[in-house]
Parts: C-alpha cells; sequence; structure tokens
C-alpha cells in the first residue's frame, strides 16, 4: 500500500483526504458557481457500500473542473436497478453509469465438485447475467458505461493450484476478466475500471480486510478506497477530455545520468553498462511509449541547444530530436520556457506536466505556474519519474485513434507550415501554396470518439464550449433534428486529421449552431468559413431559412467573440446565456477561398 498512500491530487495525500474529505468536499462545491466546470450526472450501481468512495470521487472530479451530479443505489442493488430500473434512476437520466463490483459480488463460483463443463456453464451464467445489465443500461439510457472487472478473492483454499485448475477460483476470475475485456473491445461507449490491477498493485493483504466487509460491507479496505475513488475519476476525467495533453522533460539527469556540458556525450549513463544507467533508459522508453499513443514531448532545459541536442546521439539513447514537438535549451528561466513552449504549440499551461530532477527548479514552476503539474519525483530513484506520472494519471486515455499516433508528426508539420509562411509576403499567397483539401461529412461511428475527444479538449476556438460524451455524440449523429459535420484537413506537408466539429439543431425554420469549434493547430486556414459554406447548403437542402449561431463567452474563448459578426451574422441577443447571432440561408454567398471541399458536402 506504499505507493497508493503516496497518491496525491491537488497536493492532498491519502491521510488527509480520509481525515479532512468533509470539509474539502465543501470548499470545492463552493467553487463550483463561480468556476467553469463540466457538470455530469453519474449513476453508481454498487455491489458493495461506496458511500466513502462516492464522496472522495466527487472530490478528484471536482479538481478536474468536472461537478458530478450522483444518483447511488442501494447497496447490492446494481442488478435490481440495471434490470428493472425505479423512478428515481429512470428520472435521473445519467449521462455516466459506473457498475461497481467486486469479487464478492459473484454468484457462480466453481467448487472443487465441479468438472470442466459444469465450471464452463457457470461462467457463461455470470458472464450473461453482465451482459443482460450491460445490454439493459444501454437500451435504456444510452449512457456511458463503466463496469468494473473483478479482483482476486484473498482466500486461496487450493493454494497455487487456484491459478490453474478448472475449477481454480483464480482462474475463474481471471477467465470472466478476459470475456469483460473482449466485450469492451467489440463494444463502443463500454469501458473497463481495471479493479483487478488496482487490487494486484496495492497488494490483496492491504487491499481485502474481511472484518470490515462484514460489518460495513466495504468491498475493499478504507485505506483503499481514496485509490479506488482516483482511478475512477480519472478514467471519467480522460472520457471527458480532461487529461494532460504534453509532457516536458529537463535532460541532465531527467532523461541521462550526468551533465551533458561537463561529461560529454560518451560519459553520459544511459544503456545497459550500470544500473544507473539501465534507469535512465528505461525512462527514455516510457517515455517514447507515451509519445507514440499522442502524447506531445517537449524539451526545457538550461544549456546551449547543440549542447543539449547532442546527448541524444549517444549510442543507447531511445528518444531522438526529432521525437519532440518543442525543443527550447537556453540559459532563461524554465517558468519562461514552459509558457514558450506553451505559446508555440499553442495549448493550455493546463495541458503541461513538467519533469526535473532539480527541486529549485520544480518549485519555481510550481509557484510561477500554478497550472502546470509538476509532481515530485526523487533523483536518486530514476523509476520515480514514472511513478510520478502513473500514480497520477496525468495521460489516462479511453481510446486511441489513428490522429493520436500521429500527433508529434502532425505539430512537426505545423511548424514546417510557419516556417513557410516566412517566405510569403502575401498571406493569401501562402494559403493558397498549401494546396488545402477538406473532408466534410456528417458524422460517421469511426469518429465518435475522436469527436467526442474534440469537445472536451477545445476551449479558445469552441463558440459554445459544450461538452459531450461518446454516447452524446452518437445521439445526435442518428436523430433527424441534427445537422452534424466533421471536418479534416490536408495540405501539401501532411493530414492534420479531424480538426473541426459543427452540430446545428433544427428548431422551426431555423438551424441552432449548438456547438462549433475547431483545434487551434488550424486556425487562420479558412476551414471555418468552409465549414460555414457546408452548413448553409445543408440548411438549404432541409429548407430552412436561417442559422442562430450562440456565443457563451468564457475566460479561454475570446478569441472568437467576433466571429459570427465577422461572417455576416446579424446580432439578436445578448443575456447570461450567452450572445445569439443570426444568417439567412437566402442570399448567402460562399465565403471559403483556399480549401477544396471532399465528402458528402462537396
Amino acid at each position: 500500500m506504499s505507493q497508493q498512500q503516496n497518491v496525491s491530487v491537488g497536493g492532498v495525500d491519502v491521510e488527509t483526504l480520509l481525515r479532512k474529505q468533509k470539509s474539502i468536499l465543501k470548499n470545492l462545491r463552493a467553487r463550483v458557481a463561480d468556476g467553469n466546470f463540466t457538470v455530469k450526472r453519474i449513476a453508481l450501481l454498487n455491489g458493495s457500500t461506496m458511500t466513502y468512495v462516492k464522496n472522495l470521487m466527487e472530490i478528484f472530479l471536482l479538481q478536474s473542473g468536472v461537478a458530478p451530479i450522483f444518483y447511488e443505489s442501494e447497496y447490492n442493488k446494481f442488478y435490481e436497478d440495471a434490470m428493472f430500473g425505479n423512478p428515481e434512476l429512470d428520472q435521473f437520466e445519467p449521462d455516466i453509469v459506473v457498475i461497481f463490483t467486486s469479487v464478492v459480488n459473484l454468484s457462480e463460483l466453481p467448487t472443487v465438485d465441479d468438472y470442466a463443463q459444469s465450471v464452463e456453464s457457470k461462467l457463461d451464467r455470470e458472464y450473461q447475467k453482465f451482459v443482460d445489465i450491460w445490454q439493459n443500461l444501454d437500451r435504456k439510457f444510452h449512457a456511458t458505461l463503466i463496469q468494473n472487472n473483478f479482483d482476486l478473492p484473498y482466500e486461496m483454499p487450493l493454494g497455487n493450484l487456484e491459478a490453474a485448475a478448472p475449477f481454480g477460483l483464480n482462474r475463474f476470475v481471471e477467465r470472466l476478466n478476459e470475456r469483460f475485456a473482449a466485450y469492451a473491445d467489440a463494444h463502443d461507449n463500454f469501458y473497463i475500471h481495471d479493479l483487478h490491477g488496482l487490487s494486484a498493485r496495492i497488494g490483496l493483504d492491504a487491499w481485502h480486510n474481511r472484518a470490515k466487509y462484514y460489518a460495513y460491507k466495504f468491498a475493499m479496505s478504507y485505506e483503499c478506497m481514496p485509490a479506488v475513488a482516483f482511478n475512477i475519476a480519472k478514467l471519467i476525467r480522460a472520457l471527458l477530455g480532461k487529461s494532460k495533453k504534453c509532457l516536458v522533460l529537463d535532460l541532465d539527469n531527467t532523461l541521462w545520468g550526468g551533465v551533458i556540458a561537463d561529461d560529454g556525450v560518451d560519459n553520459l549513463q544511459i544503456g545497459h553498462e550500470t544500473p544507473e544507467a539501465e534507469s535512465f533508459a528505461d525512462f527514455q522508453r516510457y517515455v517514447k511509449a507515451l509519445k507514440r499513443r499522442g502524447i506531445i514531448l517537449a524539451v526545457c532545459s538550461k544549456n546551449d541547444a547543440d549542447v543539449a541536442k547532442s546527448g541524444f546521439t549517444h549510442p543507447d539513447s531511445i528518444l531522438s530530436v526529432d521525437d519532440f514537438a518543442a525543443f527550447v535549451a537556453n540559459w532563461e528561466p524554465k517558468n519562461v520556457n514552459i509558457e514558450r513552449i506553451a505559446a508555440e504549440l499553442n495549448i493550455g499551461l493546463d495541458s503541461l506536466v513538467f519533469i526535473d530532477d532539480n527541486p529549485v527548479e520544480r518549485a519555481i514552476v510550481r509557484e510561477n505556474l500554478p497550472t502546470v503539474a509538476v509532481p515530485e519525483v526523487d533523483p536518486n530513484d530514476v523509476s520515480s519519474y514514472i511513478r510520478s506520472i502513473e500514480l497520477n494519471g496525468y495521460f489516462e486515455t479511453v481510446a486511441i485513434s489513428e490522429d493520436d499516433r500521429r500527433r508529434s508528426e502532425q505539430y512537426r508539420e505545423r511548424s514546417a507550415r510557419r516556417h513557410a509562411a516566412t517566405t510569403f509576403g502575401n498571406y493569401d499567397d501562402f494559403l493558397r501554396s498549401l494546396e488545402m483539401r477538406a473532408e466534410i461529412a456528417p458524422f460517421r461511428s469511426v469518429y465518435f470518439d475522436r469527436i467526442a475527444q474534440l469537445t472536451n479538449k477545445t476551449n479558445q476556438f469552441n463558440l459554445t464550449t459544450r461538452r459531450c460524451t461518446r454516447a452524446e455524440i452518437e445521439t445526435m449523429a442518428n436523430d433527424a433534428r441534427y445537422v452534424t459535420l466533421y471536418g479534416r484537413l490536408v495540405d501539401k506537408f501532411g493530414d492534420n486529421g479531424l480538426v473541426t466539429v459543427v452540430v446545428g439543431e433544427r428548431r422551426g425554420n431555423e438551424l441552432h449552431i449548438v456547438l462549433w469549434l475547431m483545434s487551434c493547430r488550424v486556425l487562420k486556414r479558412g476551414l471555418e468559413d468552409t465549414m460555414l459554406d457546408c452548413l448553409v447548403t445543408e440548411a438549404r437542402a432541409r429548407g430552412l431559412d436561417r442559422l442562430i449561431g450562440l456565443y457563451i463567452p468564457t475566460s479561454k474563448n475570446k478569441m472568437v467573440e467576433g466571429m459570427y459578426e465577422g461572417m455576416g451574422f446579424q446580432r439578436l441577443s445578448s443575456t447570461d446565456a450567452g450572445v445569439q447571432w443570426a444568417l439567412d440561408v437566402e442570399g448567402y454567398e460562399p465565403r471559403g477561398k483556399f480549401i477544396t471541399v471532399e465528402g458528402a458536402t462537396a
């Protein structure tokens, strides 16, 4: 349990959370009215007593900018609520449903009297019970479903045979977990909360407390509940696009052992020759894996740039200079350089995680850039660098798209575009030179995850700041009231991926724009004009007279404050709910000049 006791969110450790959770929760709830929080209705269908876990979940979610509204089933009523419902749950209409079951809720466990076929029948029945739950909840609510897999039982009456015999409890649980995983892989909008992995990391001796289960029906020990709550919260946070985007790294004694300017490339500690060298190689390997799944990498080092880059020429270096979307090495304060990195990548400071072995540098960045995540690490234990990232769940993900895999490449391509722009005296000529092509079409199921991701991550070019789950995206795509459009943009430098989304809702003879956002990496390319052209075309095809646009101002989207006016919309009203604009469809002249449209709206 020692590693889990170090889990903290917002600098609050486990002991403090357990001791002061009521006061912490009260203070966080007081901030909801003043902040920009994403409100989500979360139903907890519980197989054990979950009140403490729910309260801790709320703390972690509020710290992430998510304001949860909870429904909590009665003790061990998860099956009844899912299959038969009740008026309170039906009226609640959850956005997310968490089925919180554990090994104590399995009713078909095998015994030594069972032969292989009997064990198989029990496995089928247990699995089908949960499939019925999932399918019924999906039909009724079309909500995002999160299902626990199963921790191993504490009791092992067969000893090691539990893992091998057909009737072994451990083998049975592992096989059931594998079926759950296969279901998640085959079904959209269904996610596994890895209770099995979490309990293994903590250790079953610390995880199970049978006395507390008999007395209070706690599925795990009280001391483990913060880790459980955080594990679910970080999964929900990832579903809502609240995970971090970029890992900013120091170099000396962070990515390699030694000081490149003093020791030279040949004397750096990385590789297999010493335990220290191997630990740095493992950390680089871990960072490379993050990059492959879509995390942006950046360097922030106090060094001469050429000297700093030379470290990556070491024959055992896993990383290369090309792995970094931003590389800043100079002698300015690191907080200044981190702001420069965020500006260069065009992402918010709250998207960054900074790893540095030097406690003074960490303190300076924390003091000057409080929204940057700066975890504590132990420079004498390089594995703590990985552990600090893992335990804080900064880069939790629920899916990996092709756009995620190409993200670093896309940022390098953007750098090439910026360089090309400097060679043109006229910006229109530069845009023409890009030879841009856009695929613009109604939402497709293959893009539902990416579209939901965009709605939850995009802050600056986001006119209504509406946040959507994958289930909500799918609902709009299949509802005739909505006009849905996504946009992919390709140019001579490469594929930008799916970068813009517009949704209009038909109300009478008007199309109300309820969602319009675009990734900042394609700003000032004319894509918004092309999307408006396509939206007007879709409105005409449905016989609608005008578009109604809504701008809801936030602290981050001021850049689009005047967009509707610039596009020819007329101001209708301004209230606390936002500013409304109108555009007549009749007489509209297309605005897009630099992008060739392909796809359904061509």
